[in-house]
């Protein structure tokens, strides 16, 4: 245990060094989580939809079949109660609902209110959601109105659940979060192995009189160090820099975050292991790991819009799992009962990856 503690102090040593590797550790997230806020907007579809109703008159039953003719929208659920969709919103089966009012029937008044309610933790597609069921309402109501059916009064009301400001630092928080842990982690930890084996170094570790996957692991306990400082930094900024709140549990959110640290370690280990220069780390990690969490990983596009190929894709990329995690906890407020896939999935993963770590280092020492 001493050795081993022993080549853990000099990676720390190594990397407290290399000032430009230090300056983007810590400097990085900083400036990521502060700058990195403008999401793109794109187009929407398949947007997972409740009604409700109280009563299913033929006008209603109209209003409904439009909205789920439509290609932007799916009508999952229909229910009677506003408790049914807030349990849909929190285990996050739907990302739209629209309410209509009781005994909904043109004849009796004047006015008819429909409230339309979305998920906000994106801002930028719950005002795109909201618009386009809105505009389908009004285009269905006014057939109804040509036809002599319904009044052409028609008020539609938006609610915005979970960020009701529209702060689009509720959307990039927790991508960045797992952004940054993902590139530090795996990236940096895959670059300072190969380091030790470009410059011949690692060969004199591991005649050590210390296990030779422990040498390994040593160098990758700094970085798991450092990414919990990462962490701490991330959301200390948020929640007194950014005004994001921690509706859920910290322990879950932190819990959580540990086991993608986890996993993205295994992941650099894995990508040491299979490189030997620096170069080819670098081309490898950004070919696994920075290209594919930005686009698949639901950071800046929603992937339920992505054709069902890439959606298949985008399940191999842990970033994906972890974002739609932070999300749910740490915006959304829910109880850590409520993504257990998902941390299934990442446990899975970081077992999955350790394993193939241990037989391909072992492999090389034979």
């Amino acid at each position: 245990m001493k050795q081993f503690i022993a080549f853990v102090r000099k990676e720390f040593y190594h990397i407290l060094r290399d000032k430009r590797t230090l300056l983007i550790l810590i400097g990085m997230p900083i400036v990521q989580i502060i700058l990195f806020g403008f999401a793109i907007s794109t187009e929407v579809k398949n947007v997972q939809t409740a009604i409700l109703v109280s009563s299913t008159d033929t006008d209603t039953r109209y209003l409904i079949d439009r909205i789920d003719a439509n290609e932007y929208f799916t009508v999952k659920y229909i229910v009677h109660s506003p408790e049914e969709l807030e349990v849909l919103f929190r285990k996050n089966k739907i990302e739209l609902a629209i309410a209509f009012p009781p005994d909904f029937n043109r004849q009796r008044f004047d006015t008819e209110q429909i409230q339309i309610i979305a998920d906000a933790t994106d801002p930028n597609l719950a005002l795109t959601r909201s618009s386009y069921a809105s505009g389908i309402i009004r285009t269905a109501q006014a057939t109804l109105a040509d036809a002599g059916k319904v009044h052409p009064s028609l008020l539609v009301h938006n609610r915005l659940l979970y960020n009701p400001q529209m702060k689009s630092a509720y959307n990039f928080v927790p991508g960045v979060m797992g952004l940054i842990l993902m590139l530090i982690c795996a990236m940096m930890t895959s670059i300072s192995i190969v380091r030790e084996k470009e410059t011949g170094t690692m060969e004199l570790l591991l005649v050590s009189p210390v296990h030779p996957f422990l040498v390994i692991l040593s160098k990758a306990v700094p970085y798991f160090a450092l990414s919990v400082l990462n962490l701490t930094t991330i959301l200390l900024l948020s929640v007194f820099v950014l005004d994001v709140p921690v509706a859920g549990n910290l322990g879950s959110l932190l819990g959580v975050s540990l086991l993608f640290i986890f996993v993205s370690l295994a992941l650099g280990l894995l990508i040491s292991c299979l490189t030997r220069t620096q170069v080819a780390a670098l081309l490898v990690s950004a070919m696994v790991l920075m290209i594919p969490t930005i686009i698949l990983s639901g950071i800046i596009f929603p992937i339920g819009s992505m054709p069902p190929i890439l959606q298949g894709l985008s399940c191999l990329i842990p970033a994906r799992w972890y974002v739609s995690i932070v999300r749910k906890l740490m915006i959304e407020g829910v109880p850590l009962a409520y993504v257990w896939q998902e941390v299934s999935v990442l446990l899975l993963m970081g077992i999955l990856l350790t394993g193939l770590t241990i037989r391909k280092f072992n492999n090389r020492l034979e």
